[in-house]
């Protein structure tokens, strides 16, 4: 199936306590480039996940956004400084007697001194997180590549009425040329006709102008070739797959052989014919720069 570059897809799921956002979007490109953005403390997942889309893509300028958020207290792990703690107990009891309070200390009271206490995050193993981002990055990558075989069909529709187009042209200018050879020869007949009065005309001399002049303006190797280039232009849509360059290398053809039948053939209702075939070809051009 024909796959554009242009594509967008989204997935977000909470896995193992982390909130895992997978973001994918690409643009056209001659190569495949790959750019993401990740937290900090996840930087290994870059390269996973580039050789993972690479598995997926061929060309393109793809974007990454990764965002992982740690459920609260999953993770964590809390220390306390027990030393400092009963450093402020002893401080607090000092003031029982000269203030004559009562000895209500508490755990509840202890707990209000923050700087007893250390959180500290438990290292991640890279092989879990990855997988937890791959299930997620699966997801966002499966709309994402489904995105991009939807626009395909549309731009496949598209380049198919042109192709035809083109081939009805084809068949004009077919039709068209041997008639202009007999045109040239009733024109050089009436002017030798005129040149030359009663005196006898030389028809072997007519047929041979006539035979040079259809050698010189035939374009029938042109519109065989032309319509060569259509089938393989079909063919290549119908096989799928990654066709961009392929179809790029066709449509420079295309317009080498429109060029070669409209500077052969000396007719303006071809040289018309010509200027619509052309115009066809730059918005089919236009197309395949955006498939992939």
């Amino acid at each position: 199936m024909i796959r554009s570059m242009t594509g967008y897809g989204r997935a977000e799921a909470l896995v193992d306590g982390r909130n895992i956002l997978v973001e994918i979007r690409s643009v056209n490109h001659r190569y495949f480039e790959f750019s993401s953005r990740v937290p900090r403390a996840y930087g290994f997942l870059e390269s996973r996940l580039k050789a993972y889309l690479q598995g997926k893509l061929s060309r393109g300028k793809v974007d990454v956004n990764v965002s992982i958020q740690t459920m609260e207290g999953s993770n964590a792990n809390v220390q306390i400084n027990q030393e400092l703690a009963a450093s402020y107990v002893e401080a607090l009891r000092t003031l029982k007697e000269p203030l004559g309070l009562t000895d209500d200390l508490s755990l509840s009271t202890i707990s209000r001194f923050s700087d007893i206490f250390t959180v500290s995050r438990e290292s991640e193993d890279e092989e879990t997180v990855w997988a937890d981002v791959l299930q997620v990055a699966d997801e966002a990558a499966g709309r994402f590549v489904q995105m991009r075989e939807a626009e395909g069909a549309k731009m496949k529709e598209d380049v198919e009425g042109r192709l035809d187009f083109i081939l009805q042209a084809v068949e004009q200018i077919e039709e068209r040329s041997p008639k202009t050879v007999e045109e040239y020869r009733a024109r050089l007949y009436n002017k030798m006709s005129e040149v030359l009065g009663n005196t006898q005309i030389d028809e072997q001399r007519i047929l041979t102008e006539a035979a040079i002049y259809a050698e010189k303006i035939a374009v029938a190797e042109e519109t065989v070739r032309l319509r060569s280039h259509i089938d393989q232009f079909r063919a290549i849509m119908k096989q799928g797959g990654p066709a961009g360059r392929k179809l790029d290398f066709l449509i420079q053809e295309f317009n080498r052989e429109t060029n070669t039948i409209g500077s052969k053939a000396q007719d303006i209702e071809i040289a018309r014919i010509v200027v619509d075939v052309k115009s066809e070809i730059e918005k089919i051009r236009e197309q395949i720069q955006n498939i992939e």
